[in-house]
């Protein structure tokens, strides 16, 4: 039984096109991905379905009385919440049940000849508490806060003062906690650490309902997912499976097409040689093999998009040279995050910095940086170090690609800016679109092709693999192992680092 049926769905932004006439069903209880590169429509076509959106043409048509629950990458959170407010909202019917068996009871002492009546609604009342798990609650809450790694963030902590990625853990353990008829997920593993994807693995193997995910975590997919929809070349192919099933069907018909496409370009030259030769010599057979040609319907070699390139170019020679000193430092805000470090990092050190989300990760890279004042230590930065820093959050503007870069490097032609953001695997497209209107992964890819012109011999990076597609985190790694400077990583995928950095700092170890 469908639960979701698209048919002929049409998406523009401006003059561009995103995907044309594409149908697809979501059956009850499926588990299924929606995979593609970078800008190939993904978070749109969430959007759409969610109704966020509205198509230019086509039909989204939900079955009757659906609940869905979408996750985005980016949303507001109200001030004045508690993170647990927050989470009760999940069963704000229950409680509303329960306040109105609050106020059946005060009226109960002066019911008179309506004791009766309720008393009877009171018990239904408590017969849909009761089988709904309504006392569980608190402890449902605190199973999903510690499998997402929420604990630390505080229950009582405003959630208009949460980051970027405790934002998107609480609006995923929302989510989940209720357990709508079909999930939208778009991205949920970024920001969780490997222990958190491991349970939301569990938590999805077990979901009762459907799910749609948006993720570029193969590993991730390849557990979770028993149909796999791909979205390219402005449409959309089911395959049955998960990742790892997807990927050699489609290489196969990529193959297939290869054939066809090569085949038929070998029987249109032998026409159009003939005709050539025997326009006029053998006129009437020229025609006729004019006529063939005319009907052959030809194959659409459908190219992917252009592999992203990294390269980044470390600025003077300083091999063996102290890039940073620390003595005795505590970090933090109004008190240490950590033990007193004393630690050392020489030119040419490539360190991976992990541990769970909020223990301290970027608050250490920030204070390194000197753009967070330690609480006391001694930190000595060498004059000659020059930062290229990726940030883990960055706010969208309403600038094109090209014009902020440009604005980096004003020194360079613009063809000089096009070719850099086209390594990084950005069309002329993208490039011309604001930023805030490009999918994460487009917009990190701005944020690299500025780090890649940017003079530097030490890279900061927090997170730059959140949103990449696969291709893209390949290409990245590839470039900062060639990197001839130095590197500080924090990052939460060990897949992505572990054959190239030299050492690994593990914050929990410094508590």
């Amino acid at each position: 039984m469908s639960i979701l049926t698209v048919t002929n769905l049409t998406h523009m932004f401006g003059d561009q096109l995103t995907f044309q006439d594409i149908n697809f069903r979501l059956l009850k209880g499926e588990h299924a991905g929606l995979v593609g590169a970078n800008g190939a429509g993904k978070s749109t076509l969430f959007r759409l379905l969610a109704g966020n959106l509205l198509p230019d043409q086509g039909k989204i048509e939900w079955a009757s009385n659906v609940q869905v629950g979408f996750l985005e990458q980016h949303m507001k959170l109200q001030a004045g919440i508690t993170v647990m407010q927050y989470l009760q909202r999940a069963f704000q019917d229950l409680y509303d049940k329960e306040q109105l068996m609050h106020q059946i009871a005060d009226k109960m002492a002066t019911a008179g000849d309506d004791l009766d009546t309720l008393l009877q609604k009171y018990g239904e009342l408590q017969a849909i508490l009761d089988h709904s798990d309504f006392y569980q609650i608190q402890a449902k809450i605190e199973d999903v806060v510690r499998g997402l790694g929420m604990m630390e963030m505080g229950l009582a902590t405003d959630v208009s003062t949460l980051s970027g990625g405790q934002k998107t853990k609480l609006l995923l353990a929302k989510l989940l906690l209720e357990e709508p008829h079909v999930l939208l997920l778009d991205e949920p593993t970024n920001y969780l650490d490997t222990v958190h994807i491991d349970w939301l693995t569990g938590y999805l193997l077990k979901y009762p309902h459907a799910y749609l995910i948006v993720s570029h975590d193969e590993h991730f997919l390849n557990d979770i997912l028993t149909v796999t929809f791909h979205l390219a070349h402005h449409t959309i192919r089911r395959y049955v499976g998960n990742y790892a099933q997807f990927k050699k069907e489609y290489a196969l018909s990529q193959e297939q097409l290869q054939a066809t496409y090569t085949k038929q370009n070998k029987e249109i030259a032998k026409l159009e040689a003939f005709i050539d030769i025997n326009r006029i010599r053998k006129a009437k057979q020229a025609k006729s093999r004019q006529k063939a040609l005319d009907k052959i319907v030809r194959v659409d070699k459908r190219m992917d998009t252009p592999q992203p390139r990294f390269k980044f170019n470390a600025q003077g020679n300083n091999a063996g040279a102290i890039v940073f000193e620390a003595k005795h430092l505590k970090v933090g805000y109004n008190k240490p995050l950590f033990k007193p470090l004393t630690l050392t990092v020489k030119r040419g050190d490539k360190i991976a910095i992990v541990g769970e989300n909020g223990s301290g990760k970027s608050t250490l890279i920030k204070t390194l940086l000197n753009n967070l004042k330690p609480l006391s230590g001694i930190l000595t930065t060498r004059e000659y170090v020059k930062v290229a820093y990726y940030q883990q959050e960055d706010v969208g503007s309403s600038e094109t690609p090209l014009n902020k870069v440009w604005a980096l490097r004003p020194d360079l032609t613009q063809k000089d800016i096009r070719q850099t953001l086209a390594m990084s695997g950005l069309t002329s497209e993208h490039i011309r679109k604001p930023i805030h209107s490009l999918s994460g992964g487009e917009q990190a890819k701005v944020r690299l092709a500025e780090l890649m012109l940017t003079e530097s011999n030490l890279l900061v990076l927090d997170e730059p693999t959140n949103h990449l597609d696969v291709r893209a985190k390949q290409a990245l790694r590839l470039a900062l192992r060639d990197y001839k400077g130095t590197i500080l990583l924090v990052s939460h995928e060990p897949s992505f680092y572990e054959d190239w950095v030299t050492d690994v700092w593990s914050v929990q170890d410094w508590r």
